[in-house]
């Protein structure tokens, strides 16, 4: 694995992130990020690149549609040591993303707000989340995807010793990614299955 360049953070729980970031901004690496992330970061005097200002394209559909894009996913997901997926990196100007921290809209907390209704709780399924840990985590022989703030003194440490994280590391944090988004989408089929189709006025 090379030597890690980009990372892209997109957070709901925060906590930890200004040093973790700034010791990414310390090793050089370039950091994208959307939102509150961004402005959080920003605020800290750290660099951050706008994912919209990175793709070239903006956040559309009231923000349904923020990293769903192929230089996101395509940098995410390309097998480095493959040449044609090289290639195609360089034909369609995709860089590689090497380090995604990333967790998700609070469902289960807003479904347990009283008087959470089923528009609410539609609007609490997170989309781009998952699709961006998943492919992370599909791709985790060159990519390190991070989930849970306990993880990330252990990546700086190995990113300062080696310059990258070891594959060992890149496996265990890939594990916990789909172990979250089982556990995710769990969560939304158990509430959904509550709803009463007949009676909620959703359906009138």
């Amino acid at each position: 694995m090379a030597k890690v360049q980009r990372a892209i953070i997109s957070l709901t729980d925060k906590s930890g992130i200004e040093g973790f970031a700034r010791d990414l901004v310390d090793l050089g690496v370039e950091i994208l990020s959307t939102g509150g992330t961004a402005k959080k970061l920003r605020d800290a005097g750290l660099p951050v690149t706008e994912v919209a200002d990175y793709t070239g394209f903006p956040e559309i559909l009231d923000g349904r549609v923020k990293t769903l894009h192929p230089k996101i996913h395509g940098g995410l997901l390309a097998q480095r040591d493959n040449p044609d997926h090289v290639g195609q990196m360089a034909r369609h100007d995709i860089r590689p993303i090497d380090i995604v921290a990333v967790n998700l809209y609070a469902f289960e907390k807003a479904t347990q707000t009283p008087g959470c209704d089923l528009a609410h709780a539609i609007e609490n399924i997170d989309i781009g989340g998952p699709t961006m840990l998943r492919a992370a985590a599909k791709n985790f022989r060159h990519v390190t995807v991070i989930v849970d703030p306990a993880d990330y003194p252990q990546v700086v440490a190995e990113l300062r010793e080696h310059g990258e994280t070891t594959l060992k590391t890149r496996f265990r944090l890939a594990v916990k990614v789909f172990q979250l988004t089982r556990d995710y989408d769990t969560a939304i089929a158990a509430w959904l299955e509550k709803v009463d189709v007949d009676n909620d006025p959703y359906f009138r």
